[in-house]
């Protein structure tokens, strides 16, 4: 993962994209879960299915190390 994902201050203001390219990992993960299909991603923005993988396994580690707490009710 870490060879596809990269984060650069120069590159969409230092949000995680994929190596080689300006795609954000959130407008990918946004685009699966807005119901667009590995298939589209893959089409849309000139990615392989490695690179979709890499940016879900990212932003699953990314929610992993996120800590939650209760909102007072």
């Amino acid at each position: 993962m870490n060879d596809r994902i990269v984060i650069d201050p120069k590159l969409c203001h230092g949000k995680p994209v994929v190596k080689g390219t300006r795609t954000p990992v959130a407008l990918i993960v946004g685009s699966l879960a807005g119901g667009m299909s590995f298939e589209d991603v893959q089409q849309e923005y000139g990615l392989t299915l490695e690179d979709i993988c890499a940016a879900l396994m990212f932003a699953g580690e990314l929610v992993e190390q996120e800590q939650y707490h209760p909102l007072p009710g």
